[in-house]
């Protein structure tokens, strides 16, 4: 492999140059031949955007199954006969529902690390895209594999959706570590990422609409030509890279080319470095830091509704509202923090180390501080303010540790948030079964140790993170540093220049 080398200014205004050049030809610009006065929307904001109704498409299609299967276990009336009988479509028990809504999971774990090597070297756009292609054929077949296989089959089906769509996030990290400027991380990837709780928060309250109106049946099939209408898009409108997109102008090019830094001059199939990244405590900060928000947020998605019925003493219709508007808050919480981290940023007000752990750590502060109100005070009133005041904060942590391995180790981003989301999904498996453990009894006090428990992890994640996070490239995520350590000989400055984008003949 060969190996990188430290440009001066002119030689990467040289470069520069002769990317746009062979890119573009000799058109000032892919808009020159627009008015003036139109500015054309950036290209990296059309994909902040497409990611977001990925990411709305993806919970969609994971969390729609918890509000069908009650359609599909519930009582109907229906005349045989003459006579009004009632049936039920499927007969199964808790226990085996259980094990319906948790057969995502098995699938989700096992895919994340695999679909960070696997967008590295495919890369992102295919592997995103795939991803959410597949889940959309599996979602759309899902009433078919119930009403023909029952639930085994159905069970088998949730597993492969689950390792579709764990190739996804990491896939969104690898991507924008090619397109993300360094001043506008943090709110190119809290917009992305919010679209999955934009997605929980559309789909639970519709889901049940449909059903009422159409039949179980129809969640998965709108959910799921919705998703494949959104793939058809993806792959027509989305690039790779800022190089490889064919209508990018000029000088959103040359800004992201200028401010990309060193994912713009990695090699494509660099060996990953697994035991420094595991040796590494800013990548343990990240990965304890998922851990924690997924703790929480897990929590309150599969734990929320039962608690504001059995204790609240809400009716379902009404608790499937009010659990609804947590997600609400979050995606503007999110959105909100990544636009601040990056106002903070670009007015070099704090370093980028500070502005991780300012987010963070305030994030957890936040949602440990109301976690423990809601557990201490417990009123109608009170416990829906302090709860979704947890979630929606929990939105500042994103700012943190979602934005930070493209802060440590831009070229292996999408292996990093892999690891992470691993971590993270367990957590997703074990914090409802904890929830579940604690309150058997469906009592205040029961109540009161999850929310208690859930604060605890907060407070240890905030302190974690603020000791071991960083914001500044790893020696390890070098390439200029690690090219050393190759026994290889230099190649030219055009080999070089190209192995970024290696396998794109335009550019060669």
């Amino acid at each position: 492999m060969s190996e990188p080398v430290e440009y001066g200014p002119d030689e990467r205004t040289s470069i520069r140059e002769s990317f746009m050049h062979q890119v573009h030809g000799d058109d000032e610009s892919p808009s020159s031949g627009q008015a003036k006065w139109i500015k054309p929307v950036p290209k990296r904001y059309i994909l902040a955007v497409m990611m977001f109704l990925g990411c709305c498409n993806l919970y969609s299609m994971r969390v729609n199954l918890s509000v069908a299967v009650v359609a599909m276990v519930a009582n109907k009336t229906v005349n045989v006969n003459g006579t009004n009988v009632v049936v039920k479509d499927f007969d199964w028990t808790p226990g085996m529902q259980g094990i319906l809504l948790g057969a995502f999971f098995w699938g989700y774990t096992i895919t994340q690390i695999p679909g960070g090597w696997l967008s590295n070297y495919f890369g992102g756009k295919v592997m995103y895209g795939l991803g959410v292609l597949c889940s959309a054929v599996f979602t759309v077949l899902t009433p078919l594999a119930a009403l023909v296989g029952g639930l085994p089959l159905l069970v088998v089906l949730r597993i492969f959706e689950g390792l579709c769509e764990g190739v996804t996030y990491p896939s969104i990290q690898t991507l924008w570590s090619k397109w993300a400027p360094t001043l506008e991380r943090s709110r190119l990837i809290t917009i992305a990422f919010s679209g999955s709780y934009a997605g929980t928060m559309i789909s639970l309250p519709l889901s049940g609409v449909i059903a009422a109106e159409l039949g179980w049946t129809w969640i998965f099939y709108i959910f799921g030509v919705l998703a494949l209408v959104w793939s058809a898009a993806w792959f027509w409108i989305t690039a790779e890279s800022p190089v490889d997109h064919k209508t990018i102008t000029s000088e959103e090019l040359e800004y992201i080319i200028d401010s990309a830094g060193a994912s713009y001059v990695q090699c494509k199939r660099a060996p990953v470095p697994v035991i420094d990244i595991l040796k590494s405590l800013p990548f343990w900060a990240i990965a304890v830091a998922h851990f924690v928000e997924n703790w929480g947020f897990y929590t309150l998605l599969t734990q929320l509704p039962t608690f504001l019925n059995d204790v609240m003493h809400f009716d379902l219709s009404q608790a499937g509202l009010l659990a609804a508007l947590p997600y609400l808050v979050m995606v503007v919480f999110i959105q909100t923090g990544g636009h601040l981290a990056d106002c903070i940023q670009s007015h070099q007000w704090l370093s980028t180390t500070a502005i991780r752990k300012l987010f963070n750590c305030s994030g957890f502060i936040a949602q440990t501080i109301f976690m423990a109100t809601a557990a201490y005070m417990m009123t109608p009133v009170s416990a829906i303010a302090c709860l979704t005041l947890a979630v929606g904060f929990g939105g500042f942590a994103w700012a943190g540790f979602a934005v930070n391995p493209l802060d440590i180790a831009p070229q292996f981003a999408g292996i990093i948030w892999g690891i992470s989301n691993t971590g993270a999904s367990v957590a997703g498996i074990i914090a409802p079964t904890v929830a579940g453990y604690f309150t058997m009894h469906r009592l205040i006090e029961e109540w009161r140790l999850v929310f208690y428990l859930a604060a605890g992890i907060y407070c240890v994640g905030a302190l974690f993170y603020g000791i071991f996070a960083s914001g500044n490239l790893e020696p390890w995520a070098d390439p200029c540093k690690n090219s050393k350590k190759d026994n290889q000989q230099n190649s030219d400055l055009d080999d070089d220049v190209v192995e970024y984008e290696s396998g794109h003949d335009e550019l060669k």
